[in-house]
This record gives structure tokens, sequence and C-alpha cells, in this order.
């Protein structure tokens, strides 16, 4: 008898509730941005592969400028080709001469230092390679950059803005000399050459000992 009244309970017992929604709506939204993180994993590791290869780069000075004389020569035949784009050509004009200009400066401005810079100004001060403003591998970076850039947007016609070319090579050329002119003023000023010549010595070398005299 006991045995059929349990039977009887649990059969006339209520089913138990569903289980809650949210366990569904998390797996929905893990499903939809799943997607968002592949991409996001996928540029991660593109660009650690582009870091990768750009730092096997760095020693071979060289074949880099090699390289980068190529872009280059690959975008003038393009725009020769074409007969065109010369708007964007002076873009990168203007933006060569900034990198020019900076590849050129100290990182500490002697101008704007309280005491004169930290540039060796005697034959008698500390030996210092001259720190640049820009690295020489940024330098070439950003010209392949610029030139890779400009290589893609010829191919589109909205930049092709027509112009009288001599009048912005002519414009250039100006703004180049003046620019250049200013910066050899303040590099006389100063005193102070953007590359690192002469002999460098190790400071801080414990002497040779002196041999006996017997």
């Amino acid at each position: 008898m006991e045995s059929e009244s349990t039977v009887g309970i649990s059969a006339s017992a209520p089913p138990a509730p569903p289980p809650p929604a949210t366990d569904d709506l998390l797996q929905s939204s893990n499903a939809a941005s799943s997607p968002a993180d592949a991409a996001a994993r996928l540029i991660h590791a593109v660009e650690q592969r582009q870091q990768h290869l750009l730092d096997k780069t760095v020693p071979h000075v060289l074949y880099r400028w090699i390289a980068c004389l190529v872009v280059v020569l690959i975008y003038f035949v393009r725009v020769y080709l074409v007969e065109g784009f010369y708007i964007i050509t002076y873009a990168i004009g203007i933006y060569l001469l900034n990198l020019i200009i900076a590849f050129l400066s100290p990182q500490e401005d002697p101008e704007a230092s309280l005491g004169g810079g930290t540039l060796p100004t005697r034959r008698s001060d500390e030996y210092r390679p001259f720190v640049r403003r820009l690295p020489e591998f940024k330098f070439w970076l950003s010209i392949i950059r610029a030139f890779v850039i400009g290589f893609m947007m010829t191919f589109f016609e909205v930049f092709d803005v027509p112009v009288f070319w001599p009048i912005l090579l002519f414009y250039w050329v100006m703004l180049f000399i003046l620019t250049m002119r200013k910066q050899i003023q303040h590099m006389i000023k100063y005193r102070y050459v953007p590359f690192s010549f002469g002999k460098r010595q190790k400071y801080g070398k414990k002497p040779a000992p002196a041999e006996s005299s017997e």
C-alpha cells in the first residue's frame, strides 16, 4: 500500500519547470560574438607575423634601402604611365619633407632645453652618438608605407585631381630649399652633425697594467 501511494503521489506531482533561458541567451551571445573574436585573433596574428618579418630586416640596411628605391621607382612608373595623380605625388613629397626634417633633427632639441642640449660641442666632451628624433628604421618604413599607399590610391579616379604639375614641383622645390636652409642654420648654430663619425672611445675601461722595469 505504501508503495502504491508513493507511486500515486509521484505521478500526480507537477512537471519540473524548464531551465531558465539565460543559458540560451549566453550561448546565442557567444555565437554572435565568435566571428568578431575570430577576426580579432586573425588580425593580431597577421600583425605579429608582419612585425616578426620587419624585425628580421633591421640589420640589412643596404637591402632595405634597395627595396625602398624599387618601390619608389614602381610608383613613379605608374604615375608616368597614367599621366595623372600629381596631387598624390605632391602630398607624398610634403610628407617626405617632414620625415627628412625629423630624421636630421636630434631627439632633444637644444633650443628647447635649458642647458643648451646634450650634444657635445667641444673636442674634450665625452663621445655621444647622434640620437635622431626619427630613427633610421622608422624613416625607411614610413617611406615604404607612403609610396605603397600612394600606389594603391592611383587605382581610384576620385584622387586624380587635375592640376598643373610644374607649379606643384616648383612649390615643393622652394619648400625643400627653405626648409633645408633652416635646418642647416640650426645645425651650425648648435654645432652638431646628424651623423656619427670618428672613432668611438670606450669609457670606464680599466687601463692595462704597466710592465715591470726589472
